[in-house]
């Protein structure tokens, strides 16, 4: 038997919500830096943060294989939502991932861990959601490359303390490697795999 808040998630207009959520989304990685929202009107399973559910309704469906950090696939109650919601696949081997929810950049295992694609197939790669206390209050971080005109300034709080390190040599596989959707209250940022990432002195 189903429980009914698995039943009853979702947004609360599906198409709608879900064109909302996807429009934030391509228009967050066209434009790296810039918030973009995903809406408010959406129910999800407790302790699965809303922004991470709306990409999740959005970007996931039968043919996707669905990474969750450890936290968060310990839940029964969201992986049953998931599963429910989107019909995804959830694996346990980042590598292996379409699309990865981390509720924590502590529990965010290294980014080469996941998916990098290959130069014939660089499209083979993870899409990252990761959650954090705030996109605005932290070290201010600069963006250049495709999307931005000159450069951009971000302040996420909450980034791992070796994220530069690690999306610099991220950024050195292109066309390979990840992608990455920085998201709290209600906004994403996307960083795609071309973004530079500087943190000015």
């Amino acid at each position: 038997m189903i429980d009914a808040p698995v039943l009853d998630g979702g947004f609360a207009d599906p198409v709608l919500g879900a064109q909302g959520a996807f429009r934030a989304v391509m228009d967050a990685l066209a434009n790296p830096g810039q918030p973009q929202s995903l809406g408010r009107d959406l129910h999800h399973a407790a302790g699965l943060a809303p922004e991470l559910a709306a990409i999740a309704l959005t970007l996931c469906d039968h043919d996707t294989n669905l990474w969750l950090d450890p936290a968060l696939a310990a839940s029964d109650a969201i992986v049953a939502w998931l599963r429910f919601q989107t019909a995804a696949t959830l694996i346990s081997d980042p590598a292996d991932a379409d699309f990865a929810l981390v509720s924590d950049a502590a529990r965010l295992p290294a980014v080469d861990q996941f998916a990098l694609g290959s130069a014939e197939y660089p499209d083979r790669s993870t899409t990252i959601a990761l959650a954090l206390p705030a996109l605005s209050g932290g070290p201010p971080l600069t963006l250049r490359g495709p999307g931005i005109n000159d450069s951009r300034i971000i302040s996420p709080t909450g980034l791992p303390a070796d994220f530069l390190g690690q999306w610099t040599a991220n950024r050195a596989l292109f066309p390979r490697g990840v992608d990455l959707l920085l998201v709290a209250d209600h906004q994403v940022i996307g960083l795609p795999r071309t973004t530079r990432i500087t943190m000015e002195a």
